[in-house]
C-alpha cells in the first residue's frame, strides 16, 4: 500500500484567506510554511488512485503530485475515485472541480452521501457535465478499488453534521452558539467544522475514520482528520495499525477560547486536542504504529516549524505529517 499527503490543513487552509492571525502571516512571509487543506491519495493498484476528500485545493494537489498526472492517453487520468470522511465543505467542495471527468467514483457513509445529494444538490448541479456514481462505506472492509488488494472500512468518530445539513430551525440567524451566523470572526476561525454542537455518537457515521489494509502485505493505515470522540472500536483498530494519520487541529483545548475566534473548546467543536491530560498526544505515544498529525488549524503553533511543541512530540515519538511525503506499508 502506497499513501501519498496531499494536504495537512484544517479549514481556510495555511494561510486562510481573511486572517493575519501568526500561523497565516508566518505562511505569507515563508512560502514554505503553506498548507493546504488535508487530503491523502491511497494507491488502489498500479494504475489507479483514489483521493480521500476533495478539497478546494484538489486541482493543485494533483499537479504537485506526478504519480496523479494524466497520461500517456490525452485523456487518461489514474484518479479512480474520491473517498469522503465527512460531508464539511472543506472535504466536498473539490468534487465539482473534477467535472471534466465522464464519471467519478464516491465512497461515503449515507448520511454523508444524503447531504450532498439532498441539501447540497451534488448530483443535480454535476450531472449535466459527469456522472457520480456512489459506493457506500460502513463496518465491513470493501475492495478500494475493483481487483484491488486494498480494503477499505470505517469507524464512527462523531455524528456532528455540516451546517448546511443541520436541521433547518438551527441553521436560523441569531447570536447563539450553533446559530448559522453565530461565532462568524474574520480572525483565524477553522472554517469547516465549526458548526453545530457536538452530540453523541449516534446510528449516523456523520464523521468517520478510515481503516486501509493492504491484504497482500498485511500493512494497516488509519486517516482520522477530524476526531470527535475516542470510541472502543477506534482503540481496537489502533492496536493493529502501522501507521495513524490524526485530527492535529488544535494543540490544546482553549486554543480556540484563547485565540479569539470561538467562545467554545476544542473538544466542544468537534476536535479531540493533542496536548493537555485528555489530549491525543498521551493516547498515541504507547503505540508502535507510526503516528503523524495532520488537518492544523491556522492557530495552532504546529504551523510553525520551529515551534518548541514539536520537539514535545518528538520526544513522545510522533510527529507531524509533511505535504508530498510517501507511506509504504
Amino acid at each position: 500500500m502506497l499513501l501519498q499527503v496531499l494536504g495537512t490543513a484544517a479549514g481556510g487552509g495555511v494561510p486562510q484567506w481573511n486572517c493575519a492571525c501568526p500561523g497565516c502571516s508566518g505562511a505569507r512571509t515563508h512560502p514554505d510554511r503553506r498548507r493546504r487543506h488535508a487530503s491523502l491519495a491511497v494507491r488502489a493498484d498500479d494504475d489507479h488512485w483514489y483521493l480521500i476528500n476533495a478539497t478546494p485545493d484538489i486541482a493543485d494537489q494533483i499537479e504537485s503530485t506526478p504519480a496523479l498526472h494524466p497520461g500517456p492517453a490525452a485523456r487518461r487520468t489514474p484518479v479512480a475515485g474520491l473517498v469522503l470522511t465527512d460531508a464539511e465543505l472543506d472535504h466536498t467542495l473539490g468534487i465539482a472541480r473534477l467535472r471534466e471527468a465522464d464519471r467519478i467514483e464516491v465512497l461515503a457513509t449515507g448520511p454523508v452521501r444524503a447531504a450532498l445529494r439532498d441539501r447540497a444538490h451534488l448530483d443535480d448541479i454535476l450531472t449535466p457535465y459527469a456522472s457520480l456514481e456512489w459506493r457506500e462505506l460502513g463496518s465491513v472492509p470493501v475492495p478500494l478499488g475493483q481487483g484491488s488488494d486494498i480494503e477499505i472500512s470505517v469507524i464512527p468518530v462523531s455524528a456532528k453534521r455540516p451546517r448546511y445539513a443541520a436541521p433547518r430551525a438551527s441553521r436560523t440567524s441569531g447570536s447563539g452558539e450553533g446559530a448559522d451566523s453565530g461565532e462568524r470572526k474574520d480572525f483565524g476561525r477553522e472554517a469547516d467544522h465549526e458548526g453545530q454542537a457536538e452530540k453523541p455518537l449516534g446510528v449516523e457515521p456523520w464523521v468517520v475514520a478510515l481503516r486501509l489494509h493492504d491484504r497482500r502485505t498485511g500493512g494497516t493505515a488509519l486517516y482520522a482528520p477530524a476526531l470527535a470522540a475516542w470510541p472502543d472500536a477506534f482503540q481496537e483498530a489502533l492496536a493493529d495499525a502501522d501507521c495513524v494519520l490524526l485530527d492535529g487541529t488544535f494543540w490544546d483545548d482553549d486554543e480556540p477560547r484563547r485565540s479569539g475566534f470561538s467562545t467554545r473548546t476544542a473538544t466542544e467543536m468537534g476536535h479531540l486536542p493533542i496536548d493537555g491530560p485528555d489530549g491525543t498526544a498521551g493516547r498515541l505515544a504507547p503505540l508502535a504504529a507510526r503516528c503523524l498529525y495532520t488537518h492544523l488549524n491556522n492557530t495552532n503553533p504546529l504551523v510553525d516549524p520551529a515551534a518548541p511543541q514539536h520537539k514535545q512530540l518528538a520526544d513522545l515519538g510522533l510527529a507531524v505529517a509533511a505535504e508530498g511525503m510517501e507511506i509504504a506499508l
